[in-house]
């Protein structure tokens, strides 16, 4: 509006200077004709802004988009009425008491990123675009609700993100409106569900956790059955083993092991006790032989 009247100032102006100049005076034809002209510069010069599209008309036809800048239009037979700002815009939409497949009620938040980028089709196939894209989202978000259960709109955020752009596009493009992100904000969830679902996750957690228990128990026995075909088939393997267990208790302990007699002799080797035997056995018979001569 500033500029428009600027530019009839100056229009106006510089018709009465140069009726001034060329030896009028200030009479009422004069005055007629500077008006006329002012409003003929204030109609037909504008100025559209950097992030502005014009939709210029011709005789009630689609004519042209001009801008940003300076822009120039026919008294009378063009002009225009709508600008189309093309920044990126954020759209809050919500659904509230919105019922879920499982017939749960849940209030839903979530903000819409888009831009138009065909100022045409913006301008002549909708009449209000920004009010337009705020009640197809709204709408698309109850359909998805509506389509998911309580669970899945909880836990699925991504998902259901990517299920509402590509239906707000579907619907949008068509009047040159691109979507460019859609993100869920907040879930409400009635109190009492929320309590239930966090028994139902508590009982979830303690189950898994004794599943993957058994499993460990399952695969240690199978281990030790397998270590107890091992040991049974080799004697050595059993002392080895036995061995290892008393060093990594003096290890760890830094301390010394008493054993008995009857446990160390799992560490004398074979052959030594086997003639150990056999001498003791041998000198028993040379005592026998003795005592019966003397008798």
């Amino acid at each position: 509006m500033l500029f428009a009247l600027t530019m009839f100032a100056a229009g106006f102006g510089a018709t009465v200077l140069g009726a001034f100049l060329a030896g009028g005076g200030f009479e009422l034809p004069v005055l007629v004709v500077a008006a006329l002209v002012g409003w003929l510069c204030a109609s037909s010069i504008h100025v559209v802004l950097q992030w502005e599209r014009a939709v210029i008309l011709r005789f009630g036809r689609f004519n042209r988009t001009s801008g940003p800048g300076v822009v120039l239009t026919l008294p009378i037979i063009e002009f225009y009425t709508v600008r189309i700002d093309q920044r990126v815009s954020a759209t809050y939409f919500g659904a509230e008491e919105t019922l879920t497949r499982d017939l749960v009620p849940v209030n839903v938040d979530a903000v819409l990123f888009w831009m138009v980028f065909d100022p045409e089709k913006a301008a002549l196939e909708v009449e209000d675009y920004a009010a337009a894209v705020s009640w197809v989202a709204q709408t698309a978000m109850r359909k998805a609700i509506g389509r998911n259960t309580v669970v899945e709109v909880a836990t699925r955020r991504q998902e259901l993100d990517d299920e509402l752009k590509a239906e707000i596009e579907r619907k949008l493009h068509p009047w040159g409106i691109d979507i460019i992100d859609v993100e869920l904000r907040d879930i409400v969830i009635p109190k009492e569900l929320q309590e239930a679902m966090a028994r139902s996750a508590v009982a979830e957690r303690e189950k898994e956790a004794r599943t993957v228990l058994a499993e460990v128990e399952r695969d240690i026995a199978e281990m030790l059955s397998d270590a107890a075909e091992v040991y049974e088939g080799s004697a050595e393997a059993l002392r080895l083993r036995t061995m290892h267990l008393a060093y990594e208790s003096v290890k760890s302990s830094g301390g010394t092991v008493m054993m008995p007699s009857a446990f160390s002799e799992g560490f004398v080797d074979a052959p030594r006790r086997a003639e150990a035997a056999g001498e003791a056995a041998g000198a028993g018979a040379g005592l026998g032989v003795g005592g019966a001569s003397g008798a």
